[in-house]
This record gives structure tokens, sequence and C-alpha cells, in this order.
């Protein structure tokens, strides 16, 4: 039974807090995971959760279904706090969870907040506890646990992804604050604008916690209108509610960064302005994105138009040179040439297959007659016998062996049929080279 003073902390907690859901039924959002008929709530509710890791945005329900869990389980239910806890407390609760185990034959959740910040060592002491069934592990984390912890403890757990809440869930969470009685402002007669809700739900950006602060935070500003009732405005819910800074993790760097090049590639400029201006409100360093830039002008872009390429190392020049946020302007124009050139991949695909043969070795000797000649004794050695000298010929071209000797996979180069490649096809063509004159465009 809690005591006067535990029923004071409770008043006096934030709101985000008391509205904390207690059972699956108030729980929202997360349906693809939490939803009727689903492995995890099927899990729950038979009390048969195996070890597991949450990972996702804030805000989404992470701790709040682990506190349903210790809630409903028969099991006991520790929790710690990775950035707090060492290797000394794992062993207390290890030591507890085994003696539960052998005494009573109960089972022992471990609820570990931020568990990506743990340590290999950290980590590697609770591998034979959940191997052994002595605890029930459950990791919570906002970093994609398969680039930020260890791969022993991720392959030992089942992961569940929490998405972003969205905009109607955000709202859902605010009505039932709104009118819950024992937790919420069901006894002040609260009354929020359509406009109001909806602002604070898109400035949460599917943070529950985010929007329930920012109604807090209204509803305790606020003056009573003279009927004794809290009218939230539009204006009043602006100032309540700040835009959110993003949160860039290296997960979510990275997913950012693909979709960017992705964009790129996929010749969709306003998609990839729009990911280049969403990396920047994030903070990503601008010399990371003007390096996929300049990357993608020759990976997808190349010779079918060579502009791309100009422009890219010219945007690059220009952070350095003036730096952002008048860099922008230079940084835009390269991603959109990059996005509005024909694409082509026959450079890289070009790199590729030379690259690979000369990985298979058995390298012979220069051919004679492409040997250097820079040095005194050269002549006397046949270095250069025998080389034609392209000037001196009409075109200024003339067929002559370049190739290693031991090379093969022939040809490395194929132009598209894009943009000014289909032009190089000409020139090749009229050279004596014979390129696929079907070749769809990039092979």
């Amino acid at each position: 039974m809690d005591d006067l003073f535990s029923a004071g902390m409770e008043k006096l907690a934030p709101l985000a807090d008391r509205m904390r859901p207690r059972t699956l039924s108030e729980f929202i959002g997360q349906e693809q995971i939490v939803g009727k008929g689903k492995l995890l709530r099927r899990a729950i509710e038979a009390d048969r959760l195996t070890s597991s890791i949450f990972w996702g945005p804030p805000g989404t329900g992470k701790t709040t279904l682990a506190s349903i869990i210790a809630e409903t389980t028969r099991s006991a239910f520790v929790k710690l706090n990775a950035v707090t806890s060492g290797v000394a407390d794992v062993r207390e609760v290890l030591k507890d969870a085994e003696n539960r185990l052998k005494l009573y034959g109960q089972a022992t959740y471990l609820l570990l907040d931020e568990c990506h910040r743990w340590s290999k060592a950290q980590s590697d002491s609770i591998l034979p506890a959940i191997e052994r069934g002595v605890i029930r592990f459950i990791g919570s984390t906002t970093e994609n646990p398969m680039i930020a912890m260890t791969p022993a403890i991720v392959s030992r757990c089942r992961l569940f992804r929490f998405e972003q809440l969205s905009l109607e869930d955000v709202k859902r969470a605010v009505r039932a604050a709104i009118a819950d009685r024992e937790r919420g402002y069901g006894d002040m007669d609260v009354r929020i604008d359509d406009d109001a809700l909806e602002h604070i739900a898109r400035v949460a950006n599917g943070d529950a916690r985010s929007a329930l602060n920012a109604l807090e935070l209204a509803v305790l500003t606020t003056p009573m209108d003279a009927d004794g009732s809290t009218h939230i405005t539009l204006a009043i819910a602006e100032e309540s509610i700040q835009s959110r800074v993003m949160q860039m993790d290296e997960s979510l760097l990275y997913d950012m960064l693909s979709a960017f090049c992705k964009s790129l590639r996929g010749s969709d400029s306003d998609a990839a302005l729009a990911w280049f201006a969403r990396m920047n409100y994030a903070g990503m360093d601008p010399r990371i994105i003007v390096r996929r830039v300049i990357a993608h002008a020759s990976e997808d872009v190349g010779l079918a138009n060579p502009m791309a390429m100009l422009q890219a190392v010219a945007a690059y020049h220009a952070l350095e040179a003036i730096g952002m946020p008048e860099a922008r302007l230079s940084i835009t124009q390269a991603i959109v040439a990059v996005c509005e050139s024909p694409k082509s991949n026959a450079v890289v695909m070009a790199v590729d297959r030379a690259f690979a043969d000369a990985e298979k070795g058995g390298f012979q000797p220069v051919p004679q007659h492409l040997r250097d000649t820079h040095y005194r004794g050269a002549q006397t050695l046949g270095s250069g016998q025998g080389y034609r000298y392209v000037h001196d010929y009409p075109g200024h071209f003339v067929l002559q062996q370049y190739r290693p000797l031991e090379a093969g996979g022939f040809p490395y180069y194929v132009p598209s049929q894009q943009g000014f490649e289909n032009e190089i096809r000409s020139i090749r063509a009229a050279r004596g080279f014979a390129d696929p004159p079907d070749a769809p465009a990039g092979e």
C-alpha cells in the first residue's frame, strides 16, 4: 500500500510519467508488435516473454511497455540504467535472481535502459545468466542494437522495433491526459482547440512524452477563464512546445544518407533536397553530404554528364571557402545537377572490372614499347622501341597495344547510351572499338 509520501510524489510527478499506460489496453501505438494476436502481446499476456531488446525513437513506449510487463508478470522485475550501473550491480542482480529461481522457482526480468551504453565486459557478464534462464533480459535503447551493441548479446535476444508514433497516436495520448480524472486534468475542465492539438502533435514528431510535457506546461501557465475552465489556444500551444532537435544517432545518420544517395541516383531533386535539409537540420557535418554528392557524380552519372563532377567538386570548394549557411546554395546546385543529369554507372562498372582483373595476379612485364624512356641508357635496353606517337597520325589516334599482357575481361568501360556517353560510343566506333550496340544504359 502506498504511504502519504509516495502518494504526494505521484501527484507531483510530471504528467508524462503520471499518464504512463498501466495495461496493454491503455498502451498507445506499436500495433505492428503489440496489436491483438501479435507475438509480443501473446508472450506478455502469457508471462512467457524471453530475452528481448526494444529499440526505437524516444517517446514511443519502450520503457512504458517494460513497465506494463512489470505490472502483469508474476516474475520478479529489476530495473537498471546502463549509464549508472556497473558490473558489480549486475552481479548482485544475478545473485538475487539465482536465489529466487532456486528457492521459489521464480524467474527475474532485468530491464536495462540505454542498454547500448554497456561495454563489452558488462554485456558479457550477463550472457551465462541469459543462456541458463536465470534472468529474462529486456534492453531498451534508441540506437540500432545491430550497430551499437555487442553481437553476443544481440544474438541471444529477440529484437522488437518501435516505430515513431503517428499524429493520431499522439493526439490520442493528449486527449487521454485531458480526460483522465485520476492522473490527468479530467477534473479541471481543460479545453484545447483543434488547431492547438494539431500543432502540439505535429511538433512533438511522434514523441508522446514531448506532447504531454507541452500540454502540462500549457495547463499550468494558462490563467483560468471566468467560468473556471482552462482554454488552450493555438497561440498558447505554440509557446508551450518548441521545434524538437532531431536526434542524430549512428543508425539514423546512415539511414538518412542512404535515402539521400538513392534520391540522387533516382533523379528526384525534391527528395534529395528534402533529405539534405533534414540532415542539415539535425546537425550533420555538411562535408559528409558533399562527399556523397561527389561520389555519386561518378558512380551514377559519370561521363553521361561530365559537368556533374565539376559541380560537385566546386560545391565542396565553396563549402571550404565560405562555409554554411552560404554554401548551401552551391551544395543545392550540385545536388540538382547530379539528380537531373542522365544516369550511367559505366565508370563504376569499369573500375570494378579493372580491379577484379588485377586481383587475379600473374603480372607480366610491361610491354617493351610502353616502358619508360626518361633515363640514361633506356634506348640501349630497348625501352620504348616500337612506340607510336599518336600526334603523328591522322585524327591524333593510332591503334596499338596498350593493355597489360596478362589482362583480360575486356571491355572494362562500356559507355551507356545516356547523354554525352552516347557521343563517346560514336567516337569509339570511329576508332574501331565495337561496343555492344544494344547495351542497356549503365551496362
